[in-house]
């Protein structure tokens, strides 16, 4: 007798067309379409970041001219972090796997997680028109008085996109909330929740309160320079130190809204690759709210010379020193949970000691950066390139390609080689450091940043940087070039690969639609890995 299995009908099939996609309300295929638009725009940006190091590579200035240079790091700015940073993780791996990991069907409103992938599509697409008129010349900060009334570049333009791609943060911050406080399945207590969803709740708080701020400047930016409102242009009796403050406020918070998914990320890989429970859970899910409240308190260290009583940049710098406490307790607690622990050397791990290398460089330049004398001396300089990357693209991104290599199995019911996603771990590291590294000796040494010719004592630091790029590029080629490849040639994952302990691994990979037959019933921690014999291969 023989059984015929018919194809089961995944998130994946496309045989209803494009239009099932389209109109889609399953937070699974919305992760996808995420990862689509992100991946495309990480591409812009990393395009834009080549020219600029080609640029560097002599110190004349001889590849683009200065007006070219200036709007090549502004629109490399522009993608990067309002179209990659922030949504990387939240948008893309959060929307996938967070219902699944609290045993919830779909998000609490389906309808909004679609309206929020629209809402960026349309900001990102204003992005581009932007960019096919001629770009934008004022850094990605938009500091006035010259993005106001100097610059002769799509400034409002720009403005629009990002004031419309806030309401995306806003509505998938909003989704998540309601998500994790209403949805959780039976037994799914506070703390019992994973670590990645705690970094989500945190993520959330910070979207929510934070992104209106950034929106309103942006757009009151915007009316200024089509009105002549006078706002931040001095000559109209506007400040352009109130545009810095409006600005810091959110976009300093936002640096935990790229960072905090990452190390919740992390603390999921470190868990079940060490088979340990994570050290000080409840000091690791606290942590995570402390620095999205401290993330508030700390605006003003980037006006330390833009004119500040010293008692408010004292008061500043304090707090820039206490916020990185929450931090170090994450690391800490990382590394107590490594230790000895049953190490199981696959690549989604290999990825998060990069992030463990990076994280600690960036955390620890910081400090410079709140030191007011120190401060002063490196501001505007190569040191505060180096740190934000550090933290922002080896922090950041670092983790979103652990928690994307973790997860790539249950997205796709696919394994990828993981020889080869181990290769292109090292290479991104060595590449990254390679690059960016020589960039904290330049800006100490006092090159300026943003300055397409410089003096010709610096040109073997930036040619070491430039060197460093290439390495970078192959390796997150190569991550491109094996996934893809996983998806028609890969070996089937099976339902928990990793033979890891969440609810997302006790459903099929990938999910059915309803994401579980039935509703899971907790009654366990997330990270009982204890309480069970696993045979690590």
């Amino acid at each position: 007798m023989t059984t015929t299995v018919l194809p089961r009908v995944t998130y994946l099939n496309v045989r209803h067309g494009l239009a099932s996609w389209l109109l889609t309300k399953d937070h699974k295929r919305i992760g996808i379409m995420y990862l689509i638009v992100v991946s495309l725009a990480f591409f812009l940006g990393a395009i834009f970041a080549a020219g600029v190091r080609i640029e560097l590579t002599t110190p004349q200035g001889d590849f683009v001219s200065a007006d070219t240079y200036n709007r090549m790091f502004t629109m490399h700015g522009v993608f990067m972090v309002f179209f990659v940073l922030i949504p990387v993780v939240p948008a893309i791996l959060g929307n996938f796997v967070m219902p699944l990991m609290i045993g919830a069907k779909d998000v609490a409103f389906p309808k909004l997680n679609l309206l929020s992938w629209y809402v960026f599509v349309l900001g990102f697409s204003l992005a581009l028109v932007a960019l096919l008129s001629g770009g934008v010349d004022t850094g990605w900060t938009f500091y006035t008085p010259y993005s106001s009334n100097v610059s002769n570049s799509n400034v409002a333009l720009v403005g629009v996109a990002v004031f419309i791609t806030g309401f995306s943060s806003i509505l998938t911050g909003l989704n998540f909330m309601v998500t994790i406080h209403r949805m959780r399945a039976p037994g799914m207590t506070w703390f019992r929740l994973p670590l990645f969803v705690w970094a989500l709740y945190a993520t959330s708080l910070v979207m929510i309160l934070a992104t209106p701020v950034i929106a309103i400047t942006a757009g009151m930016l915007a009316l200024e320079r089509v009105f002549g409102f006078g706002i931040f242009d001095p000559r109209l009796g506007g400040d352009p130190v109130l545009f810095q403050h409006l600005f810091w406020f959110y976009s300093h918070p936002a640096v935990y809204i790229m960072i905090l998914p990452p190390m919740g990320v992390i603390s999921e890989v470190i868990a079940c690759f060490s088979r340990k429970n994570v050290f000080g859970y409840s000091f690791v899910a606290f942590s995570s709210l402390a620095i999205a409240i401290f993330g508030f308190l700390v605006w003003a260290h980037h006006l330390f010379v833009a004119g500040i009583s010293p008692y408010s940049a004292m008061v500043f710098s304090f707090l820039s020193f206490a916020v990185a406490i929450p931090s170090a307790v994450k690391t800490f607690n990382w590394t107590a949970t490594l230790y000895q622990g049953a190490i199981w050397w696959r690549a989604p791990l290999i990825w998060v000691f990069g992030f463990l290398g990076l994280f600690l460089v960036g955390g620890l330049t910081g400090l410079f950066l709140a030191s007011l004398g120190l401060d002063v001396h490196l501001h505007d300089t190569y040191f505060v390139v180096a740190h934000f990357h550090y933290i922002m693209v080896g922090g950041a991104i670092m983790g979103y390609f652990a928690g994307l290599h973790y997860w790539w199995p249950k997205i796709t019911g696919r394994m990828y080689s993981d020889s080869l996603a181990m290769l292109s771990a090292l290479l991104v590291f060595v590449g990254f450091n390679l690059t960016f590294f020589p960039q904290f000796i330049l800006g100490y040494l006092g090159m300026p940043r943003r300055y397409h010719a410089y003096s010709a004592e610096f040109q073997v630091l930036n040619v070491l940087s430039s060197a460093g790029a290439s390495i970078l590029a192959v390796g997150y080629g190569l991550i491109a070039v094996y996934l893809l490849y996983s998806l028609w040639r890969g070996e089937e994952a099976g339902a928990n690969p990793w033979l890891a302990t969440g609810l997302e691994w006790k459903t099929e990979s990938p999910p059915i639609p309803e994401n579980f037959p039935e509703t899971p019933i907790v009654n366990e921690g997330a990270y009982e890995y204890s309480k069970r014999e696993i045979k690590v291969a």
